[in-house]
């Protein structure tokens, strides 16, 4: 298989996530999303856990020397992801490609269990990318999410970066990586403002959506984002839905907390958008945010961060035919996180 053609088929094969605490980490997981275990991992420096959810994977390291990369980035980021591993058909052929084309080799192709080829190539800040082949991948069915909550995929991952970096990491995943632009934005709220560009790999599976502070403007979330991570590195993660109101529903059953949208946002909704799949009261029960684009509408909804440093927290996201990221949704995210961030009780009508 050609280099390109290696390139053209990433899909996003699982997610390590750096952790100090494996049990509580996992347990999180588990009793509040819904995951189950599906392998287990002990070396001399680590041990591991790899949860599933459908075709969701996420791998929870534990560091146990500090011989292990987790301890220096722990004590760097705090708990965070460190690798977005991408599957391909062919390992060698992809990291010759991005190696060729720029991107830092962290570890060569070698088969590292039986009928696993794996390689690993920088990606941002401290986060890689470990490129995975796999004779056989096992069926999402074996792995449905617990309770009714059955998270489908991972939509996208939100990306925080330093200021003067957005352009040089946007030409890193296009030159490297076969990645193409599919929207940027300029976004002001109030005295502050950043800029945002969405990357996605050429398969249409992977989703990076690549933010850095307008350094013209007033510091904020993005400011504290990069000041208490030390650096570049995942704000959120997406997670979609079929039916976003009764996974949110389920998700504050399990003690999952969510930020909070204001009742004016819903007094306003209804004369924005002509709702088709979810009432305005599930709506403004569930504290759901709605949007809509050329090819349909999408709902999504943002964690309370439960990190120290309040530096990740998740999303849940149902797509009914909307595919792009309008300019909406970004400053959606924004406001209801410059919410947290500030501890306002209030927020005004989302600025469309």
């Amino acid at each position: 298989m050609s280099s390109q053609e290696s390139m053209q088929n990433f899909e996003i094969d699982q997610v390590e996530m750096y952790v100090a605490d494996l049990e509580a980490a996992a347990s999180g997981w588990m009793d509040k999303y819904g995951f189950s275990v599906a392998s287990t991992d002990r070396s001399a420096d680590h041990r591991s856990v790899t949860l599933r959810q459908g075709p969701i994977a996420l791998v929870l390291t534990e560091p146990t020397s500090d011989r292990h990369p987790a301890a220096t980035y722990l004590q760097t980021h705090g708990d965070g992801v460190a690798d977005i591993a991408l599957r391909t058909s062919d390992v060698a052929a992809a990291f010759e490609a991005a190696v060729r084309a720029g991107a830092q080799p962290i570890l060569e192709p070698g088969e590292r269990a039986e009928g696993v080829i794996t390689a690993t190539v920088g990606g941002f800040g401290d986060v890689v990318h470990t490129l995975i082949q796999r004779d056989t991948v096992e069926s999402p069915e074996a792995f449905r999410g617990r309770g009714g909550i059955d998270l489908l995929a991972i939509d996208h991952f939100a990306v925080c970066l330093n200021a003067g970096d957005l352009g040089p990491t946007v030409d890193y995943y296009e030159r490297a990586l076969g990645f193409k632009q599919i929207f940027e934005e300029h976004i002001v709220v109030g005295a502050q403002a950043m800029n945002s560009t969405v990357v996605q790999s050429a398969s249409g599976e992977v989703t990076l959506t690549l933010i850095e502070p307008d350094k013209t403007a007033d510091p904020g979330q993005i400011d504290d984002f990069i000041k208490e991570h030390h650096g570049a590195g995942v704000q959120h993660i997406a997670f979609t839905s079929a039916d976003a109101v009764r996974a949110v529903k389920e998700l504050s059953a399990r003690g999952v907390e969510f930020l909070k949208t204001p009742d004016t946002y819903y007094d306003l909704l209804g004369e924005r958008i002509q709702l088709e799949t979810h009432s305005l009261d599930d709506l403004r029960e569930t504290k759901l945010l709605a949007d809509e684009d050329h090819g349909g509408q999408l709902f999504q909804i943002f964690t309370a961060s439960t990190h120290p440093r309040k530096t990740i927290f998740f999303e849940i996201i149902e797509r009914q035919g909307a595919g792009t990221f309008g300019s909406s949704n970004i400053k959606a995210l924004y406001e209801a996180v410059e919410l947290e961030r500030t501890g306002q009780s209030k927020l005004g009508p989302a600025r469309r």
